[in-house]
């Protein structure tokens, strides 16, 4: 087996702005040379998610609003009393959406569905830069 990793950095948009990493992911597979495996795309921040979804306007529409009805912005958050912070609603739903997918790939390309993307979700509540690592195992 071997390894090749890939960082970069990303500027969001906060507030839900979905980037699709699928291209980027499929570039480390690229630069590595590795034929089969797989790939782990992983956001090193605590308000960040990555995930797959059909990445079109109505699908990361609805994620959004099913994130917001669960984890509501205007609730009282225990993280927002202790920090006079205002993003803890963005913790929580990184922590519910998760930093990382981890995705196979044969004959050097990556085994996504049809419509299925990689993704990266930013829910802090203004624009941030983020650091993105993909870590490609294989032969």
């Amino acid at each position: 087996m071997q390894t090749c990793r890939r960082e970069f950095t990303l500027e969001t948009r906060g507030d839900g702005d979905v980037l699709d990493l699928t291209a980027r992911a499929q570039e480390a597979i690229d630069e590595s040379g590795l034929r089969d495996g797989v790939c782990t795309v992983f956001v090193a921040h605590s308000t960040c998610g990555v995930t797959t979804i059909e990445y079109e306007p109505g699908c990361t529409r609805d994620l959004n609003d099913v994130l917001e009805a669960i984890t509501p912005r205007g609730r009282r958050w225990e993280h927002n009393v202790r920090n006079a912070d205002t993003n803890g609603h963005s913790h929580v739903r990184a922590a519910l959406v998760g930093p990382s997918v981890t995705v196979p790939f044969s004959g050097s390309r990556l085994d996504v569905g049809t419509w299925q993307r990689i993704v990266c979700i930013d829910f802090d509540d203004r624009p941030r830069s983020r650091r993105v690592i993909v870590q490609v195992l294989g032969v």
